[in-house]
């Protein structure tokens, strides 16, 4: 009873390689089809007659794909060979529901498979046995998300370092050192009080040694993406980050609406890279962009989209081994039930995220062999 409401359950600081991840999670079902567009497809303006982004607005990236013109800050990124755009990007059997394609996504899960843990926090449990104290995973949020929660550890929630801090400094009458009783559980709350207290003190440590003087823009996602640049640039041990931008479950009036999110997202982006850059620390990261899933290829009668399929991501690094486009166009000829067919399934980059940036056994966190993509 005295472990205060705000507590979330802490990780453990584990030895890598140095590279961090990043991931940003764009919830409620991006559109794809508006975000990069395929602009010499007849069917794609056949099927969107008043949704479809006329030709001459969009910004192009090849002879066939092209950027939402609210993205010139990730085109910005692009043409810098910093981006990677990852076509057809799903999972067998899709589920159209955002709880459940969530689900799917933040555990790695077969569509028909339900699974306690997530990816990020397996890969904590896989490397962070005995670790020292620390966190290793951080979601700038008030609470966290599955894909951040593991069997025996979990990764660490906190919207502002500064109020964390203070938060478990008021907590530190209920935090006795050598506590020790015969109730297990009751000790089990004092260690994780404990522990969190200790990641507070190591957080705010780190925190207090840089304030970023970027442009970053008034608005959450701007802010949450400041944190994690401030806490990387100060040299914080954590290898992922996880955050995360609602308002893409666009079914009514979709152009305006998501053109803003794009434009907020992709700005954000373009800061924060900028900001890493300018501090010696772009080399260390790569952002990983998802959202649940697509919207279906047609619009709908409200001048919006429904929930989809397949999708577009994003990697942003300064190691990409293949920069720009990595794959094929959308195909809007061939289609299930209205819908994109997925050529890549999206645990194909997480295998490849986990070995190639987290230094991970991908295999054993993912409880399978995926392909990995040669991306990074």
């Amino acid at each position: 009873m005295m472990i205060p409401g705000f507590l979330r359950a802490s990780g453990s600081l584990v030895s890598t390689n140095g590279k961090k991840l990043v991931i940003v999670q764009l919830s409620g079902g991006n559109d794809g089809l508006n975000t990069i567009i395929p602009y010499r497809n007849d069917i794609y303006y056949k099927s969107r007659p008043s949704l479809a982004i006329k030709e001459d607005k969009v910004i192009k990236l090849n002879d066939e794909l092209g950027m939402n013109d609210a993205m010139p800050a990730m085109k910005e990124l692009y043409d810098q060979g910093l981006v990677t755009v990852i076509n057809n990007v799903g999972y067998p059997n899709p589920d159209r529901s955002h709880f459940r394609s969530m689900d799917i996504w933040q555990t790695a899960s077969d569509s028909r498979e339900y699974i306690t843990t997530g990816w990020i926090g397996r890969y904590l449990d896989a490397t962070c046995a005995g670790c020292a104290k620390s966190i290793n995973a951080i979601e700038i949020d008030d609470s966290l998300s599955l894909a951040m929660k593991g069997e025996s550890i979990n990764g660490l929630a906190l919207h502002d370092v500064g109020l964390f801090y203070n938060m478990m400094k008021d907590a530190q009458p209920f935090n006795k050192p050598g506590f020790n009783s015969s109730n297990d559980n009751l000790n089990y709350l004092y260690k994780t009080l404990a522990e969190t207290s200790s990641s507070a003190d190591y957080l705010h440590e780190k925190y207090n040694l840089f304030r970023s003087k970027a442009g970053y823009a008034n608005n959450a996602f701007a802010k949450d993406l400041k944190t994690i640049a401030e806490l990387i640039i100060s040299g914080a041990e954590t290898s992922v980050f996880y955050t995360s931008m609602g308002g893409f479950d666009t079914h009514v009036n979709q152009q305006g609406a998501q053109a803003n999110h794009l434009r907020e997202v992709s700005e954000g982006l373009r800061t924060f890279v900028g900001d890493l850059k300018a501090n010696n620390r772009l080399e260390e990261v790569t952002v990983f962009v998802f959202s649940e899933f697509g919207r279906r290829v047609a619009q709908n009668a409200s001048n919006g989209t429904d929930h989809g399929t397949a999708n577009n991501v994003f990697l942003i690094s300064s190691h990409l081994k293949k920069a720009g486009v990595f794959n094929e166009t959308p195909d809007l000829a061939q289609l299930d039930n209205g819908d994109l067919i997925h050529r890549i399934d999206f645990r194909q980059i997480y295998a490849t995220l986990l070995n190639k940036c987290l230094n991970a056994n991908d295999e054993l966190i993912l409880g399978r062999k995926f392909d990995q993509l040669q991306i990074c």
